[in-house]
């Protein structure tokens, strides 16, 4: 009995000839032979029927071997990648994986959300979740990771910011997320400010939950910050207040008025009694917290709109409307302030800075840095003299595009085996941008796509482990990263 065919297209179990002239009979497939056995419809063309069988079985056939070169033995979207720009050669050619190193090994979750992977050799992509139509809190996503273990012998290792993908969804606000922060010390607790002027605090432990929605500013949450034992939040507002909420109980204890818009506002790290904040009138107050007075102010020479301590609290940056970056001492006891340094944009046109944050070390100053972000786009990296009372030297810059909105950058994790210095920032195109500020022709090394508008804030926890980013359309993603060995 002849083999049957299907369109001129054989179904298997033919007769081929061996390298050696002899003839040898294919295996049949069982899953073939039953995709093809399948009833075809009433009133059907059978030959078309059974090529569109045979299709779609090799195509799935296909995608399972393809599969099979790169979903296994922890290799992520790189080891993808060198997949499709493969040479013609490489199923013969193929090198085993390079062993694991902390960092840059992650595994590969099967999610029914689609990859879209961004094909340039200095970064790569998270795939677009889908995220759920109703309002609230969403599911837990599992998406690929996206790690780099094995590379193409001719190209170099690239840096590895491995995540596995959306933690949870926030999607309940109904206005831009002006700002966001992790508790301090704290890997769950987390709180976000919008143009509505409500303060939302979370816990993104599972479940994730929403513990509080603090309601009282009447227009935009420009900054907040927690107490040291996350107790309190002190947020500022175009309202020209000040306000303190006792979290647990979810009630504004205290609220400060001021003459103009408050534009940033801290705890000192030591003296949790202070805090300081930053308007529009050019002046930095520093208030009781107990009892709600100003202990101090001083005058700059722009609007204040950002601003950071130093660990001890005896270091205060600030950057202004004009993009300059001020250093100013403060006594831990008395609250007294002392302008001691200043460092003036080069810019044409300055703009006003939306970022300053300061860390205790970094490997490239060899010391205490500080970070500025400023309206146009523009990456500072200073590094902090603290026996000269905090005066700022550039160590290195990236200029960005700039931004049409306020948004704002952070410090991220180092990695143990790579050298650099890393910064993650918001972009107006929906993307969340990792840039290594050492790298100047090849900044961006990471990039995660997920939001649906402009990002506008970052922060990370305190474990690392969780970046949360939001947006102009009101919606916090908690992505989750690859823990590191």
């Amino acid at each position: 009995m002849a083999n049957p065919t299907v369109g001129g297209i054989s179904t298997g179990g033919e007769k081929a000839k061996s390298e050696n002239g002899e003839e040898k009979k294919e295996d049949l497939d069982p899953e073939f032979l039953s995709c093809l056995l399948q009833p075809s419809p009433p009133d059907s063309d059978p030959n078309y029927i059974g090529i569109r069988r045979l299709l779609l079985h090799r195509k799935a056939h296909a995608g399972q071997l393809n599969r099979k070169g790169w979903k296994c033995n922890e290799r992520g979207y790189v080891a993808f990648r060198n997949f499709i720009n493969r040479p013609r050669n490489w199923e013969s050619n193929q090198t085993p994986s390079l062993s694991s190193t902390p960092g840059q090994s992650g595994r590969w979750l099967q999610s029914p959300s689609p990859l879209f992977p961004v094909h340039d050799a200095d970064s790569w992509s998270i795939g677009r979740d889908l995220r759920s139509s109703s309002r609230g809190i969403s599911r837990t996503t599992s998406l690929s990771s996206i790690t780099s273990e094995t590379e193409h012998p001719r190209k170099k290792v690239e840096p590895a910011y491995s995540f596995v993908g959306m933690h949870c969804i926030f999607d309940q606000a109904k206005a831009m997320v002006t700002v966001i922060k992790f508790g301090n010390m704290s890997s769950d607790l987390l709180a976000y400010g919008s143009a509505d002027g409500i303060l939302t605090v979370c816990n993104v432990s599972m479940p994730p939950t929403v513990l509080q929605q603090l309601t009282g500013h009447t227009k935009d949450v420009t900054d907040f910050d927690f107490s040291a034992n996350n107790q309190y939040i002190a947020s500022a507002s175009i309202d020209k207040t000040v306000r303190v909420w006792d979290i647990s109980k979810g009630l504004c204890i205290r609220v400060i008025y001021g003459v103009s818009s408050q534009l940033c506002i801290r705890f000192h790290p030591v003296n949790n009694n202070f805090l300081s904040a930053g308007n529009a009138n050019k002046e930095i107050l520093v208030f009781n917290f107990s009892t709600g007075r100003t202990i101090n102010k001083m005058t700059l020479y722009s609007e204040v709109t950002a601003m950071d301590h130093d660990h001890t609290g005896q270091i205060t940056f600030c950057g202004d409307a004009q993009g300059c970056v001020y250093t100013l001492t403060m006594d831990s006891r008395t609250g007294a302030l002392s302008l001691t340094h200043r460092h003036r944009s080069k810019a044409n046109n300055p703009s006003p800075i939306t970022t300053v944050q300061y860390r205790t070390f970094s490997l490239l100053a060899r010391g205490p840095v500080l970070l500025t972000f400023s309206h146009d786009g523009s990456l500072s990296f200073f590094s902090v003299s603290l026996e000269l009372q905090g005066y700022l030297t550039v160590r290195c810059a990236l200029k960005l595009t700039p931004r049409l909105h306020s948004i704002r950058a952070s410090f991220c994790p180092l990695l143990s085996l790579q050298k650099g210095e890393y910064i993650v920032a918001g972009s107006e195109d929906t993307n969340v941008y990792f840039y290594d500020l050492t790298r100047p022709k090849h900044a961006c090394v990471n990039k995660l796509q997920g939001h649906g508008y402009p990002v506008i804030g970052i922060a990370w926890n305190h474990g690392e482990n969780f970046l949360a980013s939001s947006d102009f359309g009101g919606t916090v993603i908690v992505w989750k990263r690859e823990k590191t060995k």
